[in-house]
């Protein structure tokens, strides 16, 4: 099934059945909700395609270049996009490696989880119950639709909700990601959050963009993604400062920086280009922007 058959059976589903969605709590909320409501980009869904892992965030690893072939091939573009597909899932298998040695009993909860791809993923390695989180109805939909066709929806489930006000009780969730989500909320407000659902020695970890304090202040490019996005970026040092202020301590802090490159470099020679390339390319490449990825353990 493909991500065009998801989304029409999405909203066959969404207009059939009377569900109960709760409405923003402040206007951004709604302009973030709408902004993912309405987001259909292919390097999104085309991504997804090629093996119905839908993911929202980018790639990491080194390019295979003899999986690519030659550039002058008819299959070539196909091939590209598998690659990059298979970039952005070594990125949520990164993730999962960090978060640690986990039961069958446990809860995870995945902030932010788009259309749900790292969920499958977590549930698919850890057999662990996982419930994910979005503003957005169509993106909440389509993740359980998915998770339906799985036959993994008894294990895999998304609601829409704010990330900073959960329904789960405090200390029932064994590990919490954001993954490349944090920088649409206040830091304070969702390490909170983070730190109530989970279990004392429960694992968060996020991976996320942010600017570089040694820079001095968001650079040009940096400002450029987060109107893109309709975003706020953190920086490095109150991703940090925030944890510390909410019982998470750092276990592992891992600069991606240069490992995402790639990803970049090559999706910007795609068809699945958005504009938005340029921007990632020169911030890390200049040393305003970093990709970085934070364990964290509830103390």
């Amino acid at each position: 099934m493909t991500s065009t058959d998801l989304s029409t059976d999405a909203a066959v589903s969404t207009s059939a059945a009377s569900v109960f969605i709760p409405a923003p709590v402040t206007p951004y909320q709604g302009d973030i909700a709408r902004y993912w409501d309405r987001e259909a980009r292919p390097v999104n869904l085309r991504l997804g395609d090629v093996d119905g892992l839908y993911h929202h965030h980018y790639g990491i690893g080194a390019v295979d270049r003899t999986a690519l072939g030659d550039t002058g091939d008819s299959a070539y573009e196909k091939r590209l996009i598998a690659e990059l597909h298979r970039l952005e899932s070594a990125q949520a298998e990164l993730l999962l490696d960090h978060l640690g040695p986990l039961e069958r009993d446990d809860t995870l909860v995945d902030a932010g989880c788009g259309r749900g791809g790292s969920m499958v993923m977590a549930h698919q390695r850890f057999g662990c119950k996982v419930e994910g989180v979005t503003l957005s109805a169509k993106q909440a939909d389509f993740a359980n639709r998915r998770a339906h066709e799985l036959g993994i929806e008894d294990h895999v489930h998304a609601r829409v909700c704010n990330m900073l006000g959960t329904p789960f009780e405090t200390g029932q969730t064994a590990a919490s990601w954001n993954n490349e989500s944090s920088m649409y909320v206040d830091l304070h407000d969702l390490f909170a959050e983070h730190s109530r659902i989970l279990e004392v020695g429960g694992r968060y970890v996020t991976i996320t963009g942010c600017w570089n304090p040694r820079y001095g202040q968001p650079s040009k490019w940096v400002s450029q993604i987060n109107a893109h996005f309709e975003c706020n970026i953190h920086s490095r040092r109150e991703y940090l400062r925030a944890m510390a202020d909410n019982r998470l301590v750092p276990q592992a802090v891992v600069d991606l920086t240069a490992a995402t490159l790639p990803y970049w470099e090559l999706r910007a020679t795609s068809s699945l280009v958005t504009g938005i390339e340029e921007a990632f390319i020169n911030s890390y490449k200049d040393g305003s922007f970093q990709y970085l990825l934070i364990a964290a353990d509830r103390v």
